[in-house]
């Protein structure tokens, strides 16, 4: 018995999973459950820093199976949580569950992702709520 969806499905699937193959590239893994757990450490650490509007504004531009990813756990009551990059550095940590040393090359290669696969200007514009320690910390070069 083959097992179809329907085909509103297949294009979530299918656009998370580009997603998550070019996150897997930029980190140099073949291994998808890394990728989606840092794809979803990066997700929750960028929303969690932005403001209810700019969040769901952001949210928008996903494809809908990351953006359940995005919401999931989310308390808009508690938002913008104001954490310096010590903060975001230890929160990506522990929802990514690697160590402080690779946050930096791997909140980069995510947010190169992100900026490629969003609409022109809305990384951008969310990105002006952060300051500028964390800011730099989101765009700094992967190589």
């Amino acid at each position: 018995m083959r097992t179809t969806h329907p085909p509103g499905f297949e294009h979530a699937i299918h656009s998370a999973n580009n997603w998550l193959k070019a996150v897997s590239e930029v980190l140099g893994t073949e291994d998808r459950h890394v990728a989606h757990r840092i794809l979803r450490a990066w997700l929750h650490t960028f929303r969690d820093r932005l403001t209810v509007d700019v969040a769901a504004h952001f949210a928008a531009q996903l494809p809908e199976l990351l953006r359940g990813a995005y919401y999931d756990g989310w308390d808009p009551s508690v938002v913008p949580v104001k954490y310096n990059r010590e903060g975001y550095v230890n929160r990506f940590v522990r929802e990514a569950k690697v160590t402080a040393e690779d946050v930096p090359r791997m909140a980069a290669a995510v947010t190169t992702v992100v900026h490629g696969h969003g609409s022109p200007g809305h990384l951008e514009a969310a990105l002006e709520q952060f300051p500028h320690d964390i800011r730099a910390l989101l765009v700094q070069p992967t190589a």
